[in-house]
């Protein structure tokens, strides 16, 4: 076998992409800085390194009963990982995946395991829906927690000046409820944020600038899908009549 023929034979295939249809991506928020539009305006904005992905495996409806695409997202060390975990890092032929997360889909529409997945498939302007999960405070106090306003710090009352308040009824059940706010356990909790605006996407260094801020704290995992819900349409720029009346006055008068 010629040298030639050997480089051929080495060459690894070329990994294809994701299509651009399937709009989701794993990311990890980077902080936030501020962004100057087209219009100068300053915005606030959340800084998420979204991507590269990889497409770990498919699910398929015939075999598995529904259809989603599982991306994954950084990387571990190899004795970090569990069999399936190696297993599947052998068919990518790539290092044991950090993160994986299913994502539903109405039609796969050219998904396939192996596939990479970048920024380049969202738009500037457009509106996403992100989830990820809250920071974490410990064990805290009912005015910390849920923002009660305290005991008066009057009339003798030394010790009542932190105290969520009363807590149950003397009559009727004579017990403290389910669901009543108290002190406990804060932050940590899976939480999804809506119709955030897209403003601008730095491809070279796979980074989402996202107006807003997020869930999470610096360096945690966001998952980050289109929106379904009702965005609003940029509407056209209408004149009022007393500008018409202003625009008409300042011309001058024909000439008989």
């Amino acid at each position: 076998m010629t040298e030639e023929n050997k480089t051929n034979a080495e060459a690894k295939p070329e990994i294809q992409a994701l299509p651009n249809s399937h709009k989701f991506l794993i990311g990890q928020k980077m902080g936030m800085t501020q962004l100057f539009d087209a219009a100068g305006s300053l915005h606030a904005v959340t800084v998420v390194q979204a991507g590269p992905c990889r497409v770990a495996y498919t699910r398929t409806k015939e075999k598995d009963g529904y259809q989603a695409v599982c991306l994954g997202f950084g990387h571990k060390k190899e004795q970090r990982a569990n069999a399936a975990e190696k297993g599947l890092a052998k068919k990518l032929s790539s290092a044991p995946l950090k993160h994986l997360r299913e994502f539903r889909v109405a039609d796969l529409a050219g998904a396939a395991q192996g596939q990479t997945a970048g920024v380049e498939r969202f738009t500037e302007g457009e509106y996403l829906d992100l989830q990820g999960i809250s920071k974490g405070h410990g064990f805290a106090g009912g005015m910390k927690r849920h923002n009660f306003s305290g005991g008066p710090a009057s009339h003798g009352a030394s010790d009542r000046e932190r105290a969520p308040g009363s807590l149950g009824s003397r009559r009727s059940l004579g017990r403290v409820l389910p669901g009543q706010r108290m002190a406990g356990h804060w932050g940590v909790e899976t939480v999804s944020v809506q119709k955030m605006k897209l403003l601008k996407v730095i491809p070279e260094e796979n980074l989402l600038l996202i107006g807003g801020g997020i869930p999470g704290a610096t360096g945690s995992v966001v998952y980050v899908t289109l929106t379904n819900k009702k965005v609003p349409t940029p509407k056209a720029n209408k004149v009022s009549k007393n500008k018409v009346k202003a625009d008409a006055s300042k011309k001058p008068a024909a000439k008989k």
